[in-house]
This record gives structure tokens, C-alpha cells and sequence, in this order.
């Protein structure tokens, strides 16, 4: 009997708002993934640090504030569930924004599959199809 390894997920600061701050429905899937262990979320502490800079945004913590839901119940998500890695290596292929890069040099380096909503990472899919990342891949959970 064999198991097969959680999926590598990488996910970028909006997709971690989807998840735990604006509970967005099409987020569920990808969220009852990482809270049930069949998908493996990777980050570094930039990622972190990043989150908890956003979360101070005037239009984040008002919806924070109108759903009772303090700043650190999101980090703690992100300690519950991120498994920290190291920085990675620069990825052979450079994004525009280069806030955006942290995520996608993690996602190459660990052939995990990357979920962003940037609409600079999203016009990178087949350059980053060719280093072995599945951007946005599609997040169902067996009946």
C-alpha cells in the first residue's frame, strides 16, 4: 500500500486572503486541502512578513475589523499550516513585479504548483509550465 505525498502548494498573499479573510467560495477546495494535510502549503519567511505588512492595509483591516477577525488569527493560519522553507534560488524566468518573484522561485524550485491571481504571474503559466509549475491548477476534493 503505497500513499501518495500531499501535493506542493505555493500561495501567493492574495490567494492566503481568499482563504482566511474574505472566505471566498471558489477558495473552499484549496482550503479544506491545506487545513486537511492533502496539500502541502510551502513558504519562507518573506512570505510571512509580507502577509502580516498587507493585513495592516487600511482596506484589510477594515474588513478585519467588520469580521471581528484580528490580524494575528490570519498569521496564525499561516503558522498552522505554511511549512517555512528557506529562501530560493532566483528562477530561470523573472516576473514583472518583483514582489511577485519570492513566489514563483519557491514554486520552481520545489516543482510545486502555484496559486496567484497576479496578472503578472498569470502571463507567466507557460514559462513556468516549462520548469515543472502548475499555475492555478484546479482544487477539487473527492466525494
Amino acid at each position: 500500500m503505497s500513499l501518495s505525498a500531499p501535493m506542493l502548494r505555493v500561495l501567493d498573499t492574495n490567494i492566503v486572503l481568499d482563504l482566511w479573510v474574505f472566505d471566498e467560495p471558489q477558495a473552499a477546495a484549496l482550503r479544506n486541502h491545506i487545513e486537511a494535510g492533502t496539500s502541502a502549503w510551502i513558504a519562507t519567511a518573506a512570505m510571512r512578513e509580507e502577509l502580516a505588512r498587507v493585513l495592516a492595509y487600511p482596506q484589510i483591516a477594515k474588513r478585519l475589523t467588520a469580521r471581528a477577525l484580528p490580524a494575528d488569527a490570519v498569521l496564525a493560519h499561516f503558522d498552522r499550516h505554511a511549512q517555512l522553507q528557506p529562501d530560493a534560488p532566483k528562477a530561470p524566468y523573472a516576473c514583472k513585479d518583483a514582489d511577485d518573484q519570492k513566489f514563483i522561485d519557491l514554486a520552481v524550485q520545489h516543482t510545486a504548483a502555484l496559486h496567484s491571481k497576479d496578472a503578472q504571474v498569470l502571463c507567466m503559466k507557460k514559462r513556468l509550465a516549462r520548469c515543472g509549475v502548475a499555475l492555478n491548477p484546479v482544487t477539487t476534493i473527492p466525494a
